[in-house]
């Protein structure tokens, strides 16, 4: 199989797991399940107790729930500070990553050259490969914030439990940073070759263009030895007699 070939076909594969874990990571943002927990309040019913990173919520064994925001922004502990900023940020990175990509990819011909392309695909690589690692240390910070708070013995408030938010987040942001990464490997060694390519031709035609200009410009001195080759003989031709003149 041809390498254009190969290498559009890897541009869709990545392109379309990008997509997918991009989705997945904007799905995260409306879950309420990012952490829960059960509480038995009497034999026949149950309060279940649910958050992300915008409200609390409450629910019980009869279906009806109650929801609330946060009271305030500046009470609210670090972590769920960063944690919005860095889900925001991956969202914000996936989407240019997606416009690059459908430009730079061969399947597309938006671009220009292939170096030009080559590059734009690099750029959407890399921009999806830090939307994975963005989202991917949000969720792993939020998670290892929970668990800390549910080992430790001396923690009095309410535990809480690993809600499945954290995980479609977990699954969107390692599609996101494996997309990313073959992306900027493949588009990058791309790019290199190409422009190795591109500087070599240039400069070849370069030295040819001299020696061309010189070729013509230079013209050899003028020999002080006569060419006896082309030198006409001084002898009359055989056959032929002089004529004397007589007085």
């Amino acid at each position: 199989m041809h390498y254009r070939t190969v290498m559009m076909y890897t541009e869709i594969g990545c392109f379309v797991a990008c997509v997918c874990g991009w989705i997945l990571v904007c799905s995260t943002m409306p879950i309420n399940y990012w952490t829960y927990s059960e509480v038995d309040s009497v034999v026949l019913t149950s309060s279940h107790y649910f958050s992300n990173l915008w409200k609390d919520c409450l629910s019980d064994s009869t279906g009806v729930s109650d929801c609330k925001d946060f009271p305030t922004l500046l009470a609210l502990q670090t972590y769920i500070h960063l944690c919005r900023s860095l889900v925001i940020i991956s969202i914000i990175l996936g989407f240019f990553g997606s416009i690059l990509a459908l430009v730079g990819m061969k399947c597309t011909k938006l671009g220009g050259s292939e170096i030009v392309n080559a590059r734009v695909t690099f750029a959407a690589g890399m921009n999806y490969l830090l939307s994975g690692l963005s989202g991917m240390f949000a969720y792993s910070w939020y998670a290892h914030k929970v668990i800390s708070e549910f080992m430790d013995p001396n923690y009095k408030a309410k535990k809480f439990e690993l809600g499945s938010a954290l995980f479609v987040g977990w699954g969107g942001s390692a599609l996101l940073v494996a997309g990313g990464f073959v992306y900027s490997v493949a588009a990058g060694k791309e790019g290199c070759r190409s422009s190795s390519k591109t500087q070599e031709m240039s400069y070849h035609t370069h030295s040819s263009n001299l020696s061309e200009a010189n070729q013509k410009t230079y013209s050899p001195p003028p020999s002080p030895i006569p060419d006896r080759a082309h030198q006409k003989s001084s002898k009359p031709p055989k056959g032929s007699h002089a004529v004397d003149a007589y007085v």
